[in-house]
């Protein structure tokens, strides 16, 4: 019995923060644009949360020093990050595309996968409602985004960077395999530099490389990770756009442009979630008991911490002071931050909670 075909695209904000900031204050458009620490004259410490494409050209890039990046570009245009504006924007825009979808995946706070199976009826089809999804965001938002559009995530996912930025790749089943094989291996999901630097030792350098590759040698070198690998450089991938249903949480989380140790900038951000979260409880009249962060290192290693309060609230203070206890041991880690997010649960409706009383 044959697979249903699929239609996933991946949709992904171009140079998100510094577009943003751009759109906001238009006098700096065309400039080097460099969100992240003060440089404070090349003595400044913290990193680069993201540049725009000027900046890029020459030679800043998203977890360089922003020392460094003052040295490369003195007169860039350098600004601290603003996230609750961003995560609004993110908001904004992740309504926009739900609205198109059957299924609703977001990563981070700037890209997501979209399952529009039953909503097209071919390639053509799908190409013209990306197009459509494109110009909304762009009408509503004054912002671009890049969207790749496959037969799985994992060629969506490689197809939204291939012509960055306000790019649309449209790859068909049939043309996977050959659309993935001059790549570099990078390109692939899952595969960093350690695990990079690993295949290049091996004489695998580009996608298709590792396509050809005997597969018991890879199972041997990387176990399950090997044989995925493999599969993945074949272009096969059937991992499921998944949506989250029911209330039982309210979480919001981000992804941060690079892996990042710098403390204020991973505060700030974890405030602004419990600012999102707390609107989204209110707007539905909840109460919440129970507090959850998670963080996410540079390897993926992942963790979370909960702690139950001794009352109901959606009082943000009360949201922010208890994520910031749990997150805050984790920044003692020499590690570098991938993600971290803010969920409630053990929630209850405020009219229910007035009954009661």
């Amino acid at each position: 019995m044959n697979e249903k075909k699929r239609f996933i695209f991946h949709l992904d904000m171009d140079h998100f923060y510094t577009a943003v900031e751009e759109r906001e204050n238009p006098t700096i458009k065309g400039k080097p644009v460099v969100v992240g620490s003060n440089p404070k004259a090349g003595k400044g410490r913290g990193v680069v949360s993201t540049s725009n494409y000027e900046a890029r050209a020459s030679g800043i890039r998203s977890g360089m020093p922003i020392s460094q990046a003052w040295r490369l570009c003195p007169d860039a245009v350098y600004l601290p990050p603003n996230f609750p504006l961003y995560i609004q924007v993110s908001r904004e825009i992740m309504a926009i595309a739900r609205k198109y979808a059957d299924k609703f995946e977001q990563w981070g706070i700037d890209e997501v996968f979209l399952d529009v199976t039953n909503r097209v009826k071919d390639w053509a089809d799908a190409e013209v409602l990306a197009r459509q999804i494109k110009q909304e965001i762009k009408a509503k938002e004054r912002l671009t985004a890049s969207i790749g559009v496959g037969p799985n995530k994992l060629i969506a996912k490689v197809a939204s960077d291939f012509q960055k930025p306000d790019g649309l790749t449209v790859v068909r089943e049939e043309d996977a395999e050959k659309f993935l094989a001059p790549l570099a291996v990078r390109k692939l999901l899952w595969v960093g530099r350690k695990t990079e630097a690993k295949l290049k030792a091996l004489g695998i350098n580009t996608i298709g490389d590792l396509a050809r590759y005997d597969p018991t040698v890879l199972s041997s070198m990387f176990g399950v990770m090997g044989l995925q690998m493999h599969l993945s450089a074949r272009g096969l991938d059937r991992s499921e756009v998944e949506e989250r249903v029911g209330v039982k949480s309210v979480s919001h989380e981000t992804t941060f442009e690079e892996d990042t140790a710098d403390s204020d900038a991973i505060l700030q951000a974890l405030d602004s979630l419990c600012v999102e979260v707390q609107k989204e409880t209110a707007e539905q009249k909840l109460l919440f008991k129970t507090v959850s962060i998670k963080i996410r290192y540079q390897g993926f290693e992942t963790h979370t911490k909960a702690k139950t309060l001794p009352r109901l609230t959606n009082r943000v203070e009360d949201l922010k002071k208890t994520a910031r206890e749990l997150l805050l041991p984790y920044l003692d880690v020499d590690m570098k931050i991938r993600l971290i997010g803010v969920r409630v649960s053990s929630l209850v409706s405020c009219e229910k909670q007035k009954t009661l009383f």
